[in-house]
């Protein structure tokens, strides 16, 4: 048996791919977790509550509604005519999605003006935010 007391020593090796594995595991952890960070832009309002609301896809366009009548999309004020012509300028509105979430407190014809602005642009899609109704 011989002893080789003047071999050289072996390089220690930093394996890289399973540090490159958990960095993209990282990545992706925290893109998901921002996705569900960032709120959608709008005004806060009271929704009304319905006991038959139902879970709908994410419009393409949301149309806020305050007390007062005023209509905002994306925190920019419109009135129904700049709203039409907002939902015209959109490629395909007959495809568009809209939904209006307006507050409880507005009133009916308002809802009826932004509907009539919508229709007006073509869109055939029109939906009202509701949250469901507390038991």
């Amino acid at each position: 048996m011989t002893v080789k007391y003047f071999e050289a020593p072996r390089k220690a090796r930093i394996e890289i791919i399973p540090m490159i594995d958990v960095m993209f595991f990282l990545l992706v952890f925290f893109i998901m977790l921002t996705l569900h960070m960032i709120p959608n832009a709008g005004l806060r309002t009271t929704l009304p509550s319905s006991s038959t609301a139902q879970e709908l896809p994410p419009p393409k366009v949301t149309v806020t509604m305050q007390p007062d009548g005023s209509l905002s999309v994306d925190g920019q004020q419109l009135s129904p005519a700049q709203l039409t012509q907002l939902l015209q300028s959109k490629p395909d509105p007959a495809h568009l999605v809209v939904t209006v979430a307006g507050s409880k407190e507005t009133r009916l014809q308002k809802l009826v003006t932004v509907m009539d602005a919508c229709r007006a642009a073509g869109v055939t899609q029109i939906s009202m935010a509701a949250q469901p109704e507390q038991r």
